[in-house]
């Protein structure tokens, strides 16, 4: 299910769903808002590959960038497409509110 100018849609998300915000929360998991309107969380300790192993790093972790709708980290040397985001992340229930 996702949300896409305020129309709820009970399909997966076309193809050109982009990342319009990362908020880093505890222990490697990220609350991601895509271009859908749709919040997710998405743990990066879920990820496999060499390298993503900075992504350990706090003080990577805790700066992420959005570049062009994709998460990055570490200027740029880490990134993750928003469809494999999108996939690899979990429903985000936020009971009526925004507050992380």
């Amino acid at each position: 299910m996702y949300i896409k100018n305020g129309i709820c849609y009970a399909d997966d998300p076309d193809i050109g769903i982009t990342i319009t915000d990362a908020k880093p929360l505890d222990w490697g998991v990220v609350l991601v808002t895509f271009s859908t309107g749709e919040k997710r969380l998405f743990d990066t300790t879920e990820i496999d590959g060499e390298v993503f192993k900075p992504l350990a790093d706090p003080e990577i972790f805790r700066k992420p960038v959005i570049a062009h709708g994709t998460i990055t980290w570490d200027n740029g040397n880490i990134d993750i497409a928003p469809e494999t985001v999108y996939a690899k992340s979990y429903h985000y229930d936020c009971g009526g509110t925004d507050n992380v």
